[in-house]
């Protein structure tokens, strides 16, 4: 009788085994020394620290790996940890492991070259690197003087002096001696106003004085504070792209590295900030009605129904119970304070851009003014330029649809990346640096948290 067969279980299949990890590389001597004057003077350059760092050349090679590490995250992604980002500063940096390529400068003998490709890829993070740079010379010298009153255009004497001193040491332009408010002093306080995004009309009053008279360590920590927030985008922008300068109040549609299209917007005022936010514009509503924000709704509207009875009304509110015992206010179409176009994006705040009936406020220089989310100043360009790729919605078709008045929601066949940032300093290629207001005080806010995270990590990593 043939025996039975026996049965065999097959083996498990092996267990994936992960790759072994980058080990940590052993420094030379000479790598060590050169690793410890590398850092200390980058850490100045990229604005992780105010004043002198620590000395490193003490440091065991153990710990020279670990802060080389560290200063590797702190200038490509950000010096800030997970717990210190505001709930409004909505862009996270990427993780980032800098060991793989820390390892390979090692053994390769390229510590130098490593540390040069460590900054954000952006010509913007470059040129406040150069202005960083400028404003810590100047702060050396000893600043610039204070300005005390007001002059005019003709007038001559001490005042006028103290004037062009100021004005030279920002702007090579200006001769630094001479006392008479002539035209080429008129035109450098125009380019000054220009600079801090105040209305060029070339009198020197009170928010020319304001901005002259900010100390030079403040801007330095202006640009430290804008350095940190560049280290949040990711590698690359989208280059089909709305970027709203959220502290400027401008909007800007870039292709690549070229502006295609700007426009004044605005933008939150202190107290209701716009957030800082990077999304993706999927669709444009025309004619959209405005659901009101309860917020909105309670400290505003409400009480202005009760004090003059039929006021929500007038103004095209109804109000929708909600089937739970409370109410929500909606404005129509034809009296939204949203205008005719409103573009939406996916994002936890609850804003997004549009038009509004209200136009005077475009003409303003200071324009933080808003519940939040973002006025357009040209909105039907703006839909035009980005429905341009969408055969149904070419601008007879949206022409059209403003005209019938019904809400549509146009959806976009190729959506386009929108970035809500917050720029208060940034420098042209030639090293001057723009400054605008810190409406949200986050700028001093961020600078300290850097220096203190700096400090931190500079004990942790002995």
């Amino acid at each position: 009788m043939p025996q039975p067969v026996p049965t065999v279980t097959p083996p498990p299949p092996p267990l994936a085994v992960a790759p072994p990890a980058t080990p940590l590389p052993t420094l030379s001597d000479a790598q060590a020394r050169q690793l410890a004057k590398l850092i200390a003077a980058d850490e100045v350059k990229q604005g992780l620290r105010v004043g002198t760092p620590p000395d490193l050349s003490t440091r065991d090679h153990a710990a020279l790996v670990r802060t080389a590490l560290d200063h590797a995250r702190a200038v490509r992604t950000g010096r800030l940890m997970p717990e210190d980002f505001q709930k409004d500063w909505g862009i996270r940096p990427r993780a980032y492991d800098p060991l793989p390529a820390f390892a390979d400068a090692v053994a390769r003998d390229r510590l130098d070259a490593w540390i040069a490709s460590l900054p954000p890829p952006y010509v913007g993070y470059d040129t406040l690197v150069e202005g960083l740079e400028r404003y810590r010379v100047i702060a050396a010298a000893g600043g610039w003087p204070m300005l005390t009153g007001t002059v005019n255009y003709g007038e001559r004497g001490a005042a006028v002096a103290r004037l062009r001193e100021r004005l030279a040491v920002e702007d090579p332009q200006v001769a630094r001696t001479g006392d008479r408010f002539d035209d080429g002093l008129l035109e450098a306080v125009r380019r000054a106003q220009r600079r801090y995004g105040l209305n060029p009309a070339g009198q020197v009053g009170a928010q020319t004085l304001a901005a002259l008279n900010v100390p030079v360590e403040r801007r330095i920590r202006q640009i430290m504070a804008n350095m940190e927030r560049w280290r949040w985008l990711p590698p690359e922008l989208d280059p089909r792209r709305v970027q709203v300068n959220i502290a400027a109040a401008v909007l800007t549609v870039f292709d690549g590295d070229t502006p295609t299209m700007s426009m004044k917007s605005v933008t939150g005022r202190p107290g209701n900030e716009t957030p800082m936010l990077i999304s993706r514009i999927n669709s444009i509503v025309i004619n959209p009605p405005w659901n009101v924000p309860t917020s909105i709704a309670t400290k505003e509207l409400w009480p202005k129904e009760r004090a003059s009875p039929g006021y929500l009304k007038r103004n095209g509110f109804r109000v929708i119970d909600n089937g739970d015992g409370s109410k929500r206010l909606q404005q129509s179409s034809e009296k939204s304070a949203l205008g005719r176009f409103k573009f939406d994006f996916p994002n936890d705040f609850a804003v997004y851009l549009h038009d509004t009936p209200a136009q005077s406020g475009f003409s303003r220089f200071d324009r933080l003014s808003s519940h939040g989310c973002v006025r357009l100043e040209k909105p039907a360009e703006l839909a035009k330029l980005l429905m341009r790729t969408t055969p149904d919605w070419q601008p007879p078709q949206i022409d059209a649809a403003v005209d019938a008045g019904k809400t549509v929601r146009a959806k976009m066949a190729d959506p386009v990346s929108v970035y809500l940032l917050y720029w208060t300093a940034f420098a042209n290629q030639k090293g001057e640096v723009g400054f605008r207001e810190d409406p949200y005080t986050w700028d001093a806010r961020l600078a300290s948290l850097v220096e203190r995270r700096s400090a931190t990590q500079a004990l942790a990593a002995k």
